[in-house]
């Protein structure tokens, strides 16, 4: 599984962290997490402190180093999960016809607008924690998808 946002330092590394850990609790070691980002402008730092300090604050560590996204992500067997429907064109255009493209919010039962896990960077600490919110609230339908 594959989550995909723009510089890979706030959304998907969130993501993937709050899977991972969700996964560990299931005993589901079987299934791989990873995350990137559509641009390479981040690519080896870690996650934005912002997401870091909010995902430590849940009992989560944040420690994947940014990278894009590259052909080899797009293996057969791979769920990639966009972040947000620009991340989702992103990736389409990468890999033209590559079946298992989903949108991250498309599991959200409480979703009632645009499809898009919104991007906290350029504002406050509390748009961390309602991304985490959101992140969280996903999971439980995300991992029904997978089995």
């Amino acid at each position: 599984m594959l989550f995909v946002c723009t510089g890979n330092i706030c959304r998907s590394p969130a993501a993937h962290a709050v899977v991972e850990a969700a996964l560990g609790r299931a005993g589901r070691g079987d299934v791989v997490v990873d995350s990137a980002g559509t641009g390479d402008w981040h690519a080896g730092e870690l996650p934005d402190a912002r997401a870091r300090a909010e995902g430590a604050r849940r009992g989560l560590a944040l420690t994947h180093p940014a990278r894009r996204v590259v052909a080899a992500d797009f293996a057969a067997g791979t769920l990639v999960v966009a972040m947000d429907q620009g991340h989702h064109r992103a990736v389409a255009r990468m890999a033209p016809g590559f079946a298992d493209l989903v949108l991250f919010r498309d599991f959200d039962p409480a979703r009632s607008g645009p499809a898009d896990v919104e991007d906290p960077y350029y504002g406050g600490s509390d748009g961390f924690a309602d991304m985490f919110d959101v992140i969280e609230r996903c999971v439980p339908a995300l991992l029904a998808r997978i089995g």
